[in-house]
């Protein structure tokens, strides 16, 4: 029980900060769904920092890593929105924007993850 709750308040801060930061930065991008892409960027980041972390120096406590990970990071990032998003260019026939979006989002996501590993064995040497 203490388990769904811990991933519960997670989830509300994290869909929280995705609707503020998501919303930010898509106002500056109004043709382009650069919010969905930064928040999952950010998320992608910060998921692997935390389960390298957790898995090679142990800082991290099973209760906190459940809090962060699959609460606030799941609620944070979004899949669907990108998806959704994606297939509204397709429909639109906006390949241009479809293709950047969607390289973008899993090139630019898989090096997040490598960025957030990289951080994570270096502070723990």
């Amino acid at each position: 029980m203490k388990e769904l709750f811990l991933v519960g308040i997670g989830g509300v801060f994290g869909a929280i900060a995705r609707y503020i930061v998501g919303g930010w930065i898509q106002h500056f991008f109004p043709t382009f769904p650069m919010g969905t892409m930064v928040v999952n960027f950010i998320g992608s980041f910060f998921l692997s920092f935390i389960m390298y972390l957790s898995e090679f120096g142990g800082v991290i406590s099973r209760d906190v890593r459940l809090f962060i990970t699959v609460g606030l990071l799941g609620a944070f990032t979004t899949m669907s929105t990108f998806e959704y998003e994606s297939f509204r260019m397709l429909e639109g026939h906006d390949y241009i924007h479809l293709t950047i979006n969607v390289f973008g989002n899993v090139i630019g996501n898989i090096f997040a993850v490598f960025l957030g590993k990289e951080i994570a064995l270096l502070i723990r040497r």
